[in-house]
């Protein structure tokens, strides 16, 4: 099992090996190898844990068959699925997985498709334009040339391509396709150089390793695909689990970081007096920003002189999410707060009784309230939602929006604070009335 003597180098796999090993240690770890390639980095882990069983996922079916040989004995310890990466939770849910130990992502298009010029991704050699890493895939490089309008091929050249003259390059596509239509990777590596003045062609590299890069992102909705497995990995890690992610350009990186960043930043609300427990910072970062490959690595690989490497790990359960939790009203004027809502109880029972220790199931009558007494009081500007608003100790809301009344926003908020203020030993705040 050697990945390099199949002619493809893992990029910065002794780093990996480094941060995954924590969470792999642990007995019947499971590694989820999102973009699996040749299975470089597969096949080291494999042989770093000897218990370590790894679902490996390659929407490229020529890249499972060739992963599938090089993997060898060890093949019986690998799930290979041919999908996209963004299917992680369906993948995940089909083989009754809830949680695993580590997700990577080796980002970007492998050497094994680059280096293969009927795939199309590159411009070093005339190939048809195609660039699907799905070859099941229904849109190609040549459609999106041939069929885009010029502002359109404008925008995927600038936004994914962060080209300079993206402009300039997708008037002449459209000028060129007029005459015949542009099906090989040469003709429009050509069109490029031609299209971008001279003097910004002197200096770094080829010049159409931009709108090369756009195309291939637009074929394969590369950008939109991370944007949805990154959160959904996040999820799928259980405490002490690890995320590793290897991105090539810098639209890549920034969806990560941006992503990462979430889930290690407390989100309580500004003004609360205690955090949330539920606000708290679930991960935290293993890596200081983005590490870049290691001059030794570069020599012995330059294809990695663009990976950047960011991680986190998990410190904390997730919290439950609000929808699988009981409604629960609090002591005091549940039945009035349960009206308000306009909720009802079942059988005239009042809200949460069933809940409370030592009381029977037996119906109880809600008791009406306000005018319904049969005593009267002044109408008051708030009672039809306008006028002043209710003020509570801390917080102004409007009177049909009461803080304390379920329903509100803000009402599990302020019980946690109040219960925070009594176990403390602070007074609790002021209650004003309304007319105040």
């Amino acid at each position: 099992m050697n990945a390099a003597a199949s002619g493809h180098i893992p990029v910065m796999l002794d780093r990996v090996r480094e941060l995954l090993a924590p969470a792999l240690d642990a007995a019947g770890a499971v590694l989820v190898d999102a973009t699996l390639g040749r299975a470089g980095h597969t096949i080291a882990l494999l042989r770093d844990h000897p218990g370590l069983h790894v679902i490996a996922i390659d929407a490229d079916q020529a890249a499972i068959e060739e992963s599938r040989r090089l993997l060898g004995a060890d093949i019986s310890r690998v799930t290979l699925v041919n999908a996209v990466y963004d299917q992680l939770p369906t993948i995940l849910a089909g083989l009754g997985r809830p949680s695993v130990q580590a997700v990577l992502f080796d980002l970007g298009v492998s050497s094994p498709q680059l280096d293969e010029p009927a795939r199309g991704f590159s411009y070093a050699q005339d190939a048809p334009l195609d660039m699907r890493m799905n070859r099941d895939g229904d849109l190609t490089a040549a459609e999106v040339v041939n069929s885009y309008q010029a502002v359109q091929l404008a925008r995927i050249l600038s936004e994914y391509g962060e080209e300079r003259f993206a402009r300039r390059i997708a008037e002449a596509i459209v000028r060129e396709r007029e005459r015949a239509p542009v099906t090989s990777t040469l003709r429009l590596a050509e069109i490029v150089r031609q299209a971008i003045p001279a003097a910004a062609r002197r200096t770094g590299g080829n010049p159409a390793k931009r709108t090369f890069q756009a195309l291939r992102i637009e074929v394969n909705d590369e950008l939109g695909t991370l944007r949805r497995a990154v959160p959904a990995a996040l999820d799928a890690v259980a405490v002490g689990g690890r995320i590793v992610v290897l991105a090539y350009h810098s639209l890549e990186d920034r969806i990560v970081k941006r992503e990462f960043a979430k889930r290690v930043t407390d989100s309580t609300p500004v003004g609360l007096p205690v955090p949330l427990a539920c606000a708290r910072p679930q991960f935290r970062l293993l890596t200081s920003g983005a590490q870049r490959p290691a001059q030794a690595e570069l020599a012995a690989n330059p294809r990695a002189a663009s990976a950047r490497l960011r991680a986190t790990e998990r410190s904390l359960d997730p919290c439950p999410s609000p929808a699988d939790q009981p409604t629960r009203w609090p002591a005091a004027g549940q039945a009035r707060q349960a009206a308000a809502a306009g909720l009802a109880s079942p059988a005239g029972q009042e809200p949460g009784s069933a809940d409370k220790p030592g009381t029977s199931a037996r119906p109880r009558p809600i008791r009406p309230s306000g005018a319904n007494r049969g005593r009267s009081r002044p109408a008051r500007p708030s009672d039809a939602g306008g006028g002043r608003p209710r003020r509570t100790g801390w917080l102004v809301l409007p009177a049909r929006r009461r803080a304390g009344q379920p329903g509100s926003p803000n009402f599990l908020c302020l019980a946690a604070a109040r219960s925070a203020r009594g176990r403390s030993g602070l007074p609790a705040r002021r209650q004003h009335h309304a007319s105040r």
